[in-house]
């Protein structure tokens, strides 16, 4: 599989700022020929998109609205009709609320497994795709288990188990299609400084606990996830936490 950044097209859920607009930034700046930006916040995807363009020219980037819940078939049309297809699927969009369920089993985990065989399917070569590579943002916590986020920790299990067997290398040598998993480590976005915990008398025990991991910038997310999609094998899961180099696990 052709793991050549420059000249791909990426499309990144969630990418109007934090992780995802840090990965947007990163396949530009190492050579991709468009990025696709797709997030719930057009105030702030226009803005993305202005900063993006003014950085890399006009053509290099362009924003749909987009809603990982509901709008999966009109963004896939429209995302088929301007560009025929896209090399890179980024599913990034998450979110992390205790205190919603099904919010939060329906964005991380249902809506990404959605987007990921909607162009799974496009990609396949048996059935006349050009192969390509979906990475789905996973977690720590799909890992490392503590008290406090019992759902974000169900939802992000079940992003690491159906990459890892979607992404199996009897699926990849059959289709073509190359699924990874990425874990970040506690970043530094809005979503950290607005943790919640299932059960509010314990959220001071879990403010404390995450002051002990090795926290990094949105950047260092971005450059990770290039070097992923240039290094990982299909099936393969990887962390990239404070500002290392990503280093795949075996979990």
């Amino acid at each position: 599989m052709d793991r050549e950044v420059k000249g791909k097209i990426v499309a990144v859920t969630g990418s109007a700022e934090g992780l995802g607009l840090a990965m947007v930034n990163s396949f530009l700046e190492q050579g991709a020929k468009l990025a696709i930006i797709l997030d719930l916040n057009e105030q702030k995807g226009k803005e993305a998109l202005k900063i993006l363009k003014d950085k890399y020219g006009d053509d290099r980037a362009t924003f749909y609205r987009c809603n990982v819940l509901n709008d999966l078939n009109d963004v896939y049309e429209k995302i088929i009709n301007n560009h025929k297809y896209i090399d890179i699927l980024i599913n990034n969009a998450g979110v992390q609320d205790e205190k919603n369920i099904k919010k939060t089993m329906n964005i991380n985990a249902i809506a990404l497994m959605e987007w990921t065989m909607k162009f799974y399917e496009n990609m396949r070569l048996d059935k006349g795709g050009r192969g390509g590579t979906i990475i789905n943002v996973s977690s720590i916590y799909s890992y490392r288990i503590t008290a406090h986020v019992p759902f974000y920790h169900a939802s992000k299990y079940a992003v690491l188990g159906f990459s890892k067997s979607i992404g199996h290398e009897t699926n990849f040598k059959k289709w073509g299609v190359r699924v990874v998993t990425l874990c970040p480590g506690i970043t530094r976005t809005s979503m950290a400084k607005n943790l919640n915990v299932w059960e509010d008398k314990i959220l001071d025990v879990f403010l404390e606990d995450v002051k002990s991991y090795d926290w990094q910038e949105p950047k260092d997310i971005g450059d990770g996830t290039v070097e992923i999609f240039r290094k990982a094998d299909s099936g393969t899961a990887w962390l990239v936490e404070g500002a290392r180099p990503a280093e795949r696990i075996d979990v």
